[in-house]
């Protein structure tokens, strides 16, 4: 990894055992050197699972796999790879995949369909997966309770620092936990980032409830970031109920019971999500947009994605010029109803133009200060109906350039 992202959390999380998933990493040489490139982990039998994947139309060989095994709704093992995304590889990727499912649940002893894979990495570049299976068996003998931290760290690319984060939560009066972890650092963008993520709750959720509310939190969170509009072919967010805490059961989404479960559920993908902006490739400042008065929560999100994806937006931010014009351009491009003289920006709190134009009076000197710090926030209202949304992104510095133009060498 290189220098820790200046946006990354000043706290670390520890990540306590979880009933009924254990895990562990391993060194397979694919293309890192000294470091671990492969994760599993092993869910209880009976685990439920729930996936949303990327909408790319070159997904890889691992998203097609995951997308056909969680029909059946049940998970026992999880095998990832960094260093290779198995992506634009063929047929011989998709047999690759075979190959690892084949072999891992022979291992295990469990159904082909209830063992998912990604991979994260170079994309056209074949895999060498018996440098996976033929690692699987020892892996397995090294899963443990505790191996949550060296399981998130396995899974990194361009990433500086690994991506935790746990809630509890109460279902019918009983403590539930949940753990998740991810990785992504660049080519992020809605649908969904350039992304891998993993979600683990001890709960006993039905298949269907646990998709539910994966996929409407998936919206809100990994599918309302962004980092440089690039959306990957391997993107994944799998959530799993192992079901070892006994609690009241819970019948559907909208059951009363989930109540408090899901709002801990979503706010964990949040966290996560918003992590992964902080760790933009080379970036040095946060971005929070909030777009009010749209025509719907969709025209909203589309305006703010506008805007955090204009590179006129993201260098001004990176060089600290508050240079408004570019909020207004980037609402007029972004395809949605806007009122031009009923618009209203402001950046830190502090408004710089009201119906169509600037404030009176209007003094740059407090919206410069707030441009400095590493925490920037810009509101806009497009004056249509009451349509709103709320999306995070990073600045577009030169690192960022520095980092992708040398990936492969």
């Amino acid at each position: 990894m290189s220098t820790i992202s200046p946006l990354a959390p000043k706290v670390s999380v520890s990540l306590s055992p979880l009933a009924g998933v254990r895990l562990a990493s391993h060194a397979c040489g694919l293309r890192y050197q000294g470091r671990t490139d492969l994760m599993v982990a092993e869910l209880a039998p009976g685990t439920t699972a729930a996936g949303v994947f990327t909408k790319s139309l070159t997904a890889s060989a691992p998203v097609l796999w995951c997308r056909e095994a969680l029909a059946g709704g049940r998970g026992r093992l999880i095998v990832v790879n960094s260093g290779n995304a198995n992506a634009f590889t063929g047929s011989a990727g998709v047999a690759s995949v075979r190959r690892t499912v084949e072999t891992a649940a022979k291992l295990l002893g469990c159904k082909a369909e209830e063992v998912f894979i990604s991979s994260t990495g170079t994309i056209g570049v074949p895999l060498d997966d018996a440098k996976i299976t033929q690692s699987l068996s020892e892996v397995l003998g090294k899963l443990s309770e505790s191996g949550w931290s060296d399981a998130a760290k396995a899974i990194l690319t361009t990433d500086t620092y690994p991506k935790m984060a746990t809630r509890t939560a109460k279902i019918g009066g009983v403590e539930v936990r949940i753990n998740g972890f991810c990785k992504g650092a660049g080519m992020i963008a809605p649908d969904m980032a350039t992304m891998l993520a993993y979600v683990f709750t001890d709960a006993a959720l039905p298949a269907p409830v646990l998709q539910a509310l994966l996929s409407k939190g998936a919206e809100t969170s990994f599918n309302a970031i962004t980092v440089d509009s690039d959306t990957s072919t391997s993107d994944t967010l799998l959530a799993f109920a192992t079901g070892k805490v006994s609690h009241p059961e819970v019948a559907s989404v909208t059951d009363p019971l989930l109540r408090g479960f899901k709002k801990a559920f979503d706010d964990l993908l949040l966290d996560l999500a918003l992590q992964v902006v902080k760790d933009g490739e080379g970036a040095s400042k946060f971005v929070k947009i909030t777009v009010t008065g749209a025509a719907s929560a969709r025209a909203a999100k589309k305006i703010g994605l506008a805007i955090a994806n204009s590179p006129l937006v993201k260098t001004a931010v990176a060089g600290e010029d508050a240079n408004w014009g570019r909020i207004v351009m980037a609402v007029g491009k972004a395809g949605e109803k806007a009122d031009r003289d009923r618009l209203t920006i402001a950046i830190g709190g502090i408004d710089v133009a009201q119906n169509g134009q600037v404030v009176p009076g209007y003094d740059e000197a407090p919206v410069a200060a707030h441009m400095k710090g590493t925490d920037i926030v810009f509101d806009v209202d497009v004056g249509i109906g009451r349509g709103k949304a709320t999306v995070w992104t990073c600045d577009l510095t030169h690192a960022y350039i520095d980092i992708n133009g040398s990936y492969r060498t």
